[in-house]
């Protein structure tokens, strides 16, 4: 990876450099080093493996320029990145990039300007995990393999169901995953920032799915932090024991139920179906499933849910956007109401000049300009990484949900009484467009019936798909959780701190069940 000093260096020469260029009105300069670890985990007990595959990283560094420029036809706008040069021949080749792509853009009013907030995080990037090789994150992940190992191993269901280690063996263990470490290095100066800004981010992450193959059983588990220090091979045990507790799984019949949903179908609803409508280009698009209701109602009013870039000790958490501006707190949903948008600059000014701004937010944006202010603005992209060669777009860092009275997992099933747990879904997306509200997703394991507020039979895995409507769900909360864990879905570069939450509605369709005699001649 580029050091930091070097980057810093080389933004502030290109920006002098790209100043003086004729026909520059105002630009931005942003230089990336981003590097990545990754490994995957594959135990399986019956067939030959490795137990840990594929190790490998993968660096990449470049420049990307911003600029507005003045021409015959008015100012234009556009955006130039070079790979793997941050000379000021690299410079040149992004800059010629960016005016040959430059276009008129009549919403464009100029790039970030300060605001009145500033910077509160620095220095909190973890230097060993920075410094890790392929090694260190083998290591790591085989921490979470025999952590699986050691809790199927030590099962009194397993040895109950096979008798013996070598029948515990021909059940069909598996263990699979992900494990990936990225560390984060960006610069920024601009005509209007001029002052190079710097930042460091790091973080690991383990994605663990576990399987009784010959019992249908399937199991996961997560963890995403920010220090070495305070990783373990906890997922891997709490996948095996999900796993184990899965077996001799039952179907149950499409209606709508009760429901406790955990952290990760929380999180999956946020991050594909909810969040996206709280963007404030999603309203400018007249596209969000809450267009014009900021300050109205619309969630049960013991929720609160919000996006806070610059806590410290958080794996997402940074110290500035990607646009050079501080990170920091942006309520959404304040007691049920809808206070604030994740915004990144471009789009808090063209609401800002927006004539329909009122129409689509429901309030005047200049007079709520705290509630769109742009503490988003991020360019990630490729599943991880602050990337030299994307324009910012707006982007979750740390969501927080909270309840107004945090309760434990046996409150929340006894406010359900007789209904559904479901811990893990996928394939998760909005139906009729976002603005609908509508969505669906498939569960797909650690799932149980609730009877009698208990943990009953678990549900056989991909059998049953969710069918409702984000609406219908935030209304219908129950109860929230007092116990928030840091949960990563696929892809995503945000990471939610969530809670179990319970719902008195969610309308849940049972998967028909293959039949072969149906596929048979004459069937």
């Amino acid at each position: 990876m580029i050091p930091l000093r070097a980057l810093a260096k080389a933004t502030r020469e290109a920006l002098a450099y790209v100043r003086a260029q004729p026909g520059v009105r105002e630009a931005e300069v942003f230089m990336a080093s981003n590097g990545g670890l990754f490994a995957r985990l594959n135990y399986t007990s019956h067939i030959p493996s490795n137990g840990l595959e594929e190790p490998k990283s993968l660096d990449s560094y470049g420049v990307g320029i911003r600029a507005a420029f003045n021409t015959p036809e008015g100012v234009k706008a556009g955006f130039g990145s070079e790979p793997s040069d941050i000379s000021l021949e690299g410079v040149r080749r992004a800059l010629e990039k960016a005016r040959h792509g430059a276009v008129r853009d009549p919403e464009f009013v100029s790039l970030p300007r300060p605001g009145k907030e500033r910077r509160t995080l620095r220095h909190y990037h973890d230097p060993v995990i920075m410094r890790m090789r392929d090694g260190h994150l083998v290591d790591a992940g085989w921490r979470v393999v025999e952590a699986a190992l050691e809790a199927f191993g030590s099962s009194e269901e397993l040895t109950e169901a096979a008798g013996t280690p070598e029948g515990i063996k021909a059940l069909g263990l598996i263990v699979g995953g992900d494990m990936v470490a990225l560390q984060e290095r960006v610069a920024i100066a601009s005509t209007h920032l001029p002052q190079v800004q710097t930042d460091e981010s790091t973080l690991i992450m383990s994605f663990v799915t576990a399987m009784v193959e010959e019992r249908f059983a399937k199991g996961t588990a997560w963890s995403a932090v920010a220090k070495l220090a305070d990783f373990s091979g906890g997922p891997g045990a709490e996948a095996a024991r999900n796993a184990i507790l899965s077996m001799g799984g039952v179907r149950v019949p499409s209606r709508t139920y009760r429901v406790v949903l955990g952290r990760q179908p929380i999180t999956e609803l946020l991050n594909f179906v909810i969040l996206p409508s709280f963007s404030l280009g999603t309203f400018y698009a007249g596209a969000s499933a809450f267009q014009g209701k900021l300050g109205q109602q619309v969630a049960w009013q013991g929720l609160s849910l919000y996006d806070h870039g610059a806590l410290p000790g958080l794996a997402a958490s940074k110290g500035i956007t990607d646009e050079g501006l501080p990170t920091g707190r942006t309520d959404i949903i304040k007691s049920g109401h809808l206070v604030g948008l994740l915004s990144h600059y471009y789009e808090y000014q063209r609401m800002l000049n927006d004539p329909k701004g009122r129409e689509k937010l429901g309030v005047d944006p200049r007079a709520h300009q705290e509630a769109i202010a742009p503490r988003n603005g991020f360019r990630f992209a490729r599943g991880g990484g602050r990337h030299f060669d994307t324009p910012p777009g707006t982007g979750a860092t740390s969501i927080i949900i909270e309840g107004s009275a945090g309760l434990s997992r046996e409150e929340l099933f006894r406010l359900v009484g007789d209904g559904l747990y479901i811990g893990r879904i996928w394939y998760t997306y909005p139906i009729n467009g976002i603005a609908a509200g509508d969505f669906t997703g498939t569960v797909v394991g650690d799932s149980y019936l609730i009877k009698d507020g208990r943990l009953a039979a678990p549900l056989k895995p991909n059998t049953l798909r969710l069918s409702d409507n984000i609406h219908n769900l935030l209304q219908s909360i129950l109860g929230i959780g007092k116990k928030q864990q840091g949960t990563v879905v696929w892809a995503a570069d945000s990471i939610m701190h969530v809670p179990e939450i319970a719902f008195a509605s969610l309308n849940c369709i049972e998967i028909a069940e293959y039949m072969e005699s149906a596929w048979a001649p004459g069937g």
